[in-house]
């Protein structure tokens, strides 16, 4: 399954779904045996060729992505609705957007700009200043189609552009599912532990419960992050840098980079030749907070892409970056 298809999967947390049914007819056409847990996470362990002494390492990467819920309708007929995850308001006016299970169309407003005085004009949007066209007559009509508790996915096509930059929609965290999917085509010494976990944007909720049922002894989570490389940003306020290669963690909000699985990857990545950056601020926090606390603890690290403009209707990233991600997990997993 190539990262196109994968990106254009509508599966906000707590929808997962459509991605889910990919995922798991994809992992049988590979002869492997997926299996689903209660919370929804798909789950496939890979015997490592050195027997039940080996390590079992847990690599997780979720499922879900950033959207939006419908709390109710305007007596105009307009959708009136909250964020699923880590949605700023300001960067989804005037975006197309898909509704419900029907991929109702619709649009993303708020008052226009030359109907707004100087003052209103200071006022950072909240979602309580927009709303959801849907082309409804009524409030009858618009609740007819989506009622309350519709999920709504942004509408965006993955596009290829420039040197090898991709734009689309659920960079975070498909770019993990499209390499942990690679990962699994390989052997390892250790046991793999795959993991397609879901309800990470809202609270990580699923790696926490496979991280419990696993016991896993070491963690690896596959995502994207944020950048912070655009325009005039001075280079020490940079998360990270599209194009220099996987970013990894020593330490973000949820978790702390085991020292060893971290000099242990930039060791490997200078090595055998992978690009790859020291993440440089401590932001933003992932499955790795879960996983790092399940039973007595779990060694984790984070390896993560960089995403550019991350939790918006349409994000950046550079495929050598997703590559590097791939070479430097399959590096660390093949001498663990």
């Amino acid at each position: 399954m190539d990262l196109k298809t994968l990106t254009e999967l509508r599966a906000p947390s707590g929808h997962e779904q459509p991605i889910r049914r990919a995922l798991l007819a994809e992992l049988k056409d590979m002869g492997l045996d997926p299996q689903l847990d209660r919370m929804g996470n798909v789950v496939v362990v890979k015997q490592g060729t050195k027997g039940a002494d080996a390590p079992r390492v847990m690599v997780a990467a979720h499922m879900d992505e950033v959207g939006l819920l419908v709390a109710n309708a305007t007596e105009e007929g307009f959708l009136r609705t909250l964020p699923v995850g880590g949605v700023d308001s300001r960067v989804v006016i005037s975006k197309r957007v898909l509704c419900g299970d029907e991929a109702i169309p619709g649009v993303i407003g708020a008052m226009a700009i030359h109907l707004q005085t100087a003052e209103d004009r200071k006022h950072v949007l909240s979602y309580d200043d927009i709303y959801v066209d849907i082309g409804a007559k009524d409030k009858a009509e618009a609740e007819s189609k989506c009622p309350k508790g519709t999920y709504i996915t942004f509408d965006t096509d993955y596009v290829e552009f420039g040197e090898g930059c991709v734009s689309a929609k659920a960079l975070d965290d498909r770019v993990g599912c499209y390499n942990l999917l690679r990962v699994l085509r390989e052997e390892y010494p250790c046991t793999v532990v795959a993991v397609f976990t879901s309800e990470e944007e809202v609270g990580c909720r699923g790696a926490k419960g496979a991280a419990f049922a696993q016991e896993p002894d070491m963690g690896i989570v596959l995502e994207g992050t944020t950048c912070n490389d655009l325009g005039n940003v001075p280079e020490p306020e940079q998360v990270c840098k599209v194009g220099a290669g996987v970013a990894v963690s020593f330490m973000d909000r949820s978790s702390i980079g085991n020292r060893s699985l971290f000099q242990k990857a930039l060791r490997l990545g200078e090595e055998q030749g992978i690009a790859c950056q020291v993440k440089g601020s401590v932001s933003g926090g992932n499955d790795a907070g879960e996983i790092q606390l399940a039973r007595a603890g779990v060694p984790t690290l984070v390896l993560s892409v960089p995403c550019r403009s991350i939790h918006s209707p349409s994000s950046v990233c550079k495929l050598s970056d997703v590559d590097a991600q791939l070479a430097l997990v399959q590096a660390l997993l093949k001498t663990l």
